[in-house]
């Protein structure tokens, strides 16, 4: 199967929006295969939300065939060849800690904490990529304050899931598996935050993180952990998965930030998948506004 690099898709073979909200009934008939529940997941009921940025999403093919996702594999296409056997069916989050009282979620459950939401997210790769992406989801803060987080829940750190079977990136030594991240409580608790089910209306697919994924838009790619089992509230500051393996490039925040470059990626720039020219990169990601206030006082140089 030949893969193409996502900027050589031309613009002509990308399906407009309002193509693709058409067809959606369509697509309903034969997407019976990938419901996550006994629900009606495909075709996902989700609200617009005024959250959403005022930007064009990439296309689908975009999205899903252009991933970083090494618990299948380093290179960008094969989370799309790979992810297919994983099974996001039965699936249980845990969310425990300090915490009035733990709870585990299915998919199901998850799906009734709060209304479905469509947002539009700017997504910035740590590589100097970016794509604009309609994800299906949730805040995150509606499942933590189900929990009654503790005055000891300071911070919240997230798991993926760790299946060797499933995922046979996690056969290499490329990270310590599972794979972790984590959120102070302001973060997590911020309307922007997510946990995401779907994208473009529709269930997410394998290599996008389903059947749940963390999703934190001024922040790189790399905190919006996939496949989540695990969220468990602390008091410490956890220990993240590439902050582990290179504690030199990649910090706890992980903020986008144009002024503060990775010794391999200027962040000055960006290149939108699709897009030739390269645009400067807003600081946090264009979400600024909403989010800056949260660290008013830091030297965001040494808390990157």
């Amino acid at each position: 199967m030949l893969i193409r690099h996502p900027s050589d898709i031309l613009s002509s073979e990308i399906t407009p929006q309002s193509v693709f909200l058409n067809r959606r009934q369509f697509m309903l008939a034969g997407t019976s295969a990938l419901l996550l529940t006994g629900e009606a997941m495909a075709g996902l009921n989700a609200k617009p939300s005024a959250l959403s940025a005022k930007e064009s999403p990439n296309s689908l093919k975009q999205i899903t065939s252009y991933n970083n996702y090494y618990e299948f594999g380093t290179d960008k296409g094969d989370p799309a060849l790979y992810a297919g056997q994983l099974k996001t069916k039965p699936w249980q989050i845990v969310v425990n800690g300090e915490v009035g009282q733990s709870r585990t979620y299915s998919i199901d459950d998850l799906l009734k904490v709060a209304a479905l939401e469509e947002r539009i997210y700017r997504l910035r790769c740590v590589e100097g990529w970016s794509m604009v992406i309609p994800w299906v989801g949730i805040p995150l803060a509606s499942v933590l304050k189900q929990v009654s987080p503790t005055s000891k829940g300071k911070f919240v750190a997230f798991e993926t899931l760790n299946d060797p079977k499933q995922m046979p990136g996690q056969r290499s030594r490329v990270l310590e598996w599972p794979y972790r991240e984590g959120l102070r409580i302001d973060e997590a608790m911020h309307p922007l935050t997510i946990l995401a089910v779907g994208l473009y209306g529709e269930v997410l697919p394998n290599q996008n993180g389903a059947p749940v994924r963390l999703v934190v838009p001024w922040k790189y790619g790399f905190k919006s952990i996939k496949s989540v089992v695990g969220i468990r509230l602390q008091e410490q500051q956890p220990i993240t998965s590439w902050q582990q393996s290179a504690p030199n490039e990649y910090g706890f925040y992980s903020n986008v930030n144009p002024d503060v470059p990775h010794p391999r990626w200027s962040q000055a720039k960006e290149r939108r998948i699709g897009e030739f020219l390269k645009r400067d990169t807003l600081p946090f990601n264009g979400y600024g506004p909403q989010v800056a206030a949260m660290y008013q006082g830091m030297d965001l140089r040494k808390f990157f």
